[in-house]
């Protein structure tokens, strides 16, 4: 199966220039999109737009490169349990929705007990907050890796899969913003920031094997399906439900097309 491989090739011929704007732009949402001032309820129609083209992605592009990866997994055999999943690809997509969920579910409640004066809700909300972030720190250093390493390794391919995932921050950003306000901005943003741009450098200093890849891709595509939809779902959001529609027809169209 192999282990981390560190790559030889001198580190300049690594970063080709769309790669490091890549990168930059990714940073920058994160760092930036707070000051925005999308509206929270009714839901900014932007936001629904980029929730629907960063799920449009997942479907159209991700979710059809799950057979070569499950090809992948199937052949290799020094990993013995994964003889008890029939579907290993998709078993980590859902172990990613589900992991989402759960900590959705745990940052929700702590945001509830304020309601109740006589919990003791500072030390919840600080305790889910770190769990939170180091949950988000692992999402984003995986796309920083996936920057570098994916399936499509064509500049395309690499254009498609940041602009996904620059639409799914600005989802995800004010997610985070709407939980924990100030302590977000002050502290949680950097380091996910920090985790990007981790995985990125990671990924320029070597590879790991590619059924790791495929193992991440997946809990990626699961944690952005439900991360998407636990903001444009609940009813008191008053999403936009043509603005998600619009971008999921609109970045279907491109995908399919090219």
């Amino acid at each position: 199966m192999g282990s981390f491989k560190i790559n030889p090739e001198p580190y300049f011929r690594l970063m080709p220039l769309l790669s490091v704007l890549s990168i930059s732009l990714l940073v920058s949402v994160h760092l930036f999109v707070g000051y925005l001032r999308l509206s929270r309820i009714p839901r900014s129609r932007w936001l629904s737009l980029a929730g629907g083209t960063s799920v449009t992605y997942i479907f159209l592009h991700v979710l059809p490169e799950f057979a070569e990866y499950q090809e992948v997994l199937a052949e290799t055999e020094r990993i013995e349990w994964f003889s008890y999943l029939e579907h290993h690809v998709y078993s980590f997509a859902l172990l990613g929705l589900v992991t989402f969920y759960a900590l959705e579910r745990a940052a929700k409640r702590a945001r509830d007990t304020k309601r109740d004066p006589d919990n003791d809700h500072t030390h919840h909300d600080v305790r889910i907050f770190w769990i939170h972030m180091a949950s988000f720190m692992l999402y984003n250093g995986i796309i920083g890796y996936l920057l570098v390493w994916r399936e499509d390794q064509t500049d395309l391919g690499l254009l498609y899969f940041v602009v996904a995932m620059a639409f799914h921050f600005m989802v995800t950003d004010y997610g985070l913003y709407d939980h924990y306000r100030e302590i977000y901005k002050t502290r949680g943003r950097w380091l996910v920031v920090g985790a990007l741009i981790g995985g990125w450098v990671l990924g320029l200093l070597g590879r790991i094997p590619e059924v790791f890849i495929g193992m991440i891709f997946s809990f990626l595509a699961g944690g952005v399906i439900m991360n998407v939809l636990k903001e444009e779902l609940p009813e008191e959001r008053r999403s936009n439900l043509w603005a998600f529609i619009g971008g999921v027809g609109a970045y279907a169209t491109l995908l399919v097309a090219t």
